[in-house]
């Protein structure tokens, strides 16, 4: 079989499994990557993810992560809303709470990457090439190598975004030992546009094109594990699980289509889920609610330390009720998040008898400083 012709029906095959654009690159075709990393990581905007120091080396270069790859191929699906003003309208609601479109339904891991092994499968079978499949957990570099294969250009606020599909989509990827004919890159197509970068509620974006973890409410609601620096809890608003506002004003988003693939439409329970409701979750519940969601991977502790500061953002005082349960909650991080909350809701009376009441038997250093107002 030609590489032309392996290359044709590895397209064709990956089209009829749902991906929406299909293009290829060579494994050697990002040598800029190990020294933007490098300038990443000296900067400290990777913030507490010890792993992207941990695999440096092979996430830098496709070649260290599997020496016989000589071609990646790049698969987007489109996961974009139904209403493509649904993102930022729904900040507006402040008695519900927000998740990242991508995270309202299956965890896409595990969707991908299954349609991903079933097509490297049937493709090393029929070339009888050596394939691997990767999809965002490992050390791959999934937007620089997208652009080296003109599936898109990463745009000012880093993500990757085409011309056909605008910037809601996932991306895929299939490592082989086989040469194929490679694609164009793509150029960048952002111009003048400021969108991304004026929106963003937390200033994550220090320079065009460069991200600050520290400062990104996706960071700080999903990977960040301590008490939400107290800075960033007012500009949170009521987002509990990522943040889409610097893809929601995106100009190329008017050729962005909704998601294809059923596991990846909303569930329509976490389009607005009340506030109210999710504060009454305990750990069972909790996991039954984000059963095969990506939301469950961040555990109960954290989600509710989430939303709580949304709680605590919301100018409801009925939610008070709600919640000074969690002031005696067994996790740190959410009998502070719960304090936080309180003084914002509750009359000056009625919080001052809590923090009496608690303060007196509080022994984390952190909660005390949660009710004194003086946390960093």
């Amino acid at each position: 079989m030609t590489p032309e012709k392996a290359k044709q029906i590895l397209l064709e095959d990956l089209k009829s499994e749902g991906f929406a654009d299909v293009r290829v690159t060579r494994a050697d075709s990002i040598p800029l990557a190990p020294a933007r990393l490098r300038e990443f990581l000296e900067a400290g905007r990777h913030a507490t993810m010890g792993w992207m120091e941990e695999t440096e080396e092979r996430r830098a270069d496709p070649r260290v992560l599997w020496p016989e790859a000589k071609t990646i191929v790049l698969a987007a699906m489109n996961y974009g809303p139904a209403d493509s003003d649904e993102p930022l309208r729904a900040l507006t609601r402040k008695d519900s709470a927000t998740i990242s479109v991508y995270a309202r339904n299956r965890d896409y891991h595990d969707v991908i990457k299954g349609k991903l092994k079933q097509v490297a499968g049937r493709f090393a079978a029929k070339t009888e090439c050596q394939v691997k499949v990767f999809i965002d957990t490992a050390p791959v570099m999934e937007k620089p190598l997208g652009e080296a294969a003109g599936l898109g250009w990463q745009g000012k606020h880093t993500n990757l975004v085409s011309r056909q599909l605008g910037s809601w989509f996932f991306i895929g990827s299939i490592f082989t030992d086989m040469d194929l004919p490679a694609d164009e890159a793509e150029t960048d197509h952002c111009g003048s546009c400021r969108n991304c970068l004026d929106i963003c509620p937390t200033d994550a974006f220090p320079a065009p094109y460069t991200l600050d973890a520290r400062r990104c409410i996706s960071y700080l609601t999903i990977e960040h594990a301590g008490p939400i620096p107290v800075e960033f809890r007012k500009p949170m608003g009521n987002r509990i699980y990522g943040c889409d506002d610097c893809l929601a004003v995106c100009p190329w988003n008017k050729f962005a289509t909704a998601a294809s693939e059923a596991k990846l439409t909303a569930r329509e329970e976490l389009n607005a889920p009340p506030i109210a409701e999710l504060l009454g979750l305990d750990d069972t519940a909790f996991r039954a609610k984000f059963s095969g969601s990506p939301i469950k991977r961040i555990g109960r502790d954290r989600f509710i330390r989430n939303v709580l500061i949304a709680a605590g953002n919301s100018a409801l005082p009925a939610l008070a009720d709600r919640v000074e349960p969690h002031l005696a909650d067994q996790q740190p991080v959410v009998r502070g998040a719960a304090a936080w909350a309180l003084c914002e809701l509750a009359e000056p009376e009625r919080f001052k008898a809590a923090r009496a009441a608690h303060m007196e038997q509080e022994t984390d250093d952190m909660v005390r400083q949660e009710w004194m107002g003086t946390a960093p």
